[in-house]
């Protein structure tokens, strides 16, 4: 298949960096060994009927916040921020403000972020982690974070610093804390998180009227359909956006996210549909015409990619089912792209 199927992309190679905000979704990868899956699973049983008493300590004595006001967050969006917190601090549930708007897209459910974040305890008021002094932000989905960190940005604008300050109960209570970075079960976590870029749901920016001669595609409720016209396909291959997108440029080595559309030009037979789920892979282990005609291209557009054999399948392919000297034709919709991975 052109885009190999390579779930949870980033969590891998962030994880390995050190990132403590991941740790809760890589304890329930479907990678994971059995051995880790069991730990896992026991943990957040145990913390599940036990949530009440376990929220409750160590912070027991703390009054529970119902607001933000004991936290004070100066410095600009992108510069490594001052958080100081009247400590010790517990907040009740997962509480967000927006420190400064931003003006890209919002962020969708489950999508993916790029981020820069400070964390910090709210039974201490120290700083447990942070990205800002490597002066290079981190990629991840938001369905494998902490629950907090992606009720905290689902909904916001790229663009944006936003404040988030979550119970243990979101934060890392499933796990037995992170004692490594000195936080125990039932501590609140305040992040401040400047979203440098994020994925999207869908097509983005204007349509872009596609030349005469190619194949059609029309739209149906944010999916596509490909009607291939009664004549020969192009000797060369078209790489042919249909929409203007809002986000970065994809790069030759980035990993992406797309949802994509397949069709044989021979048969207008459906070959490959991953409207339902979306992919991720890297670009350079996809196939020739894929990686000449999306480079460049922007997160939110929809390309429609027709390959002659040379750029798709050459010799054929059997998954997907694509006959030797066949040209195959993709729509492509662009929801992510990132560097990292």
């Amino acid at each position: 298949m052109p885009l190999p199927f390579v779930p949870r992309f980033v969590v891998s190679a962030l994880a390995a960096a050190g990132l403590v905000v991941l740790a809760a979704c890589g304890q329930t990868s479907s990678s994971t060994s059995a051995s880790s899956s069991a730990s896992a699973s026991a943990s957040a049983s145990a913390s599940t009927t036990a949530s009440t008493s376990a929220s409750a300590s160590p912070s027991a004595s703390v009054k529970v916040s119902d607001n933000l006001d004991a936290i004070k967050v100066t410095g600009k969006y992108g510069d490594k921020p001052t958080v100081t917190i009247k400590a010790p601090y517990a907040v009740d549930k997962t509480r967000v403000t927006v420190l400064h708007e931003g003006t890209g897209t919002k962020i969708p459910a489950g999508g993916y972020v790029d981020v820069l974040y400070s964390g910090s305890n709210g039974r201490t008021g120290k700083v447990f982690q942070e990205t800002y002094s490597q002066k290079k932000s981190v990629a991840f989905p938001l369905d494998q974070v902490v629950p907090g960190f992606a009720k905290g940005l689902e909904g916001q604008r790229i663009g944006s610093r936003v404040l988030v300050a979550m119970p243990g109960v979101d934060g890392y209570d499933a796990m037995g804390g992170q004692a490594d970075i000195g936080v125990l079960v039932g501590d609140t976590l305040v992040f401040v998180i400047d979203i440098q870029g994020g994925s999207v749901a869908g097509p983005t920016g204007k349509q872009i009227t596609p030349r005469s001669g190619l194949p059609k595609v029309t739209d149906t409720n944010g999916k596509p359909s490909i009607a291939i016209p009664a004549s020969d396909p192009p000797k060369d291959m078209v790489a042919q956006p249909l929409t203007e997108g809002t986000g970065a440029k994809v790069a030759k080595d980035d990993t992406i996210v797309v949802h994509y559309l397949g069709v044989s030009w021979k048969t207008g037979k459906v070959l490959e549909d991953k409207y339902a789920t979306a992919d991720s892979g890297k670009l350079s282990s996809t196939i020739p015409g894929w990686q000449k005609g999306l480079v460049g291209k922007r997160i939110g557009q929809r390309v429609l990619l027709v390959l002659p054999p040379a750029d798709g399948y050459p010799q054929g392919s059997n998954n997907p089912p694509v006959d030797a000297g066949d040209t195959v034709v993709y729509v492509v919709d662009i929801l992510f792209t990132t560097s990292q991975g």
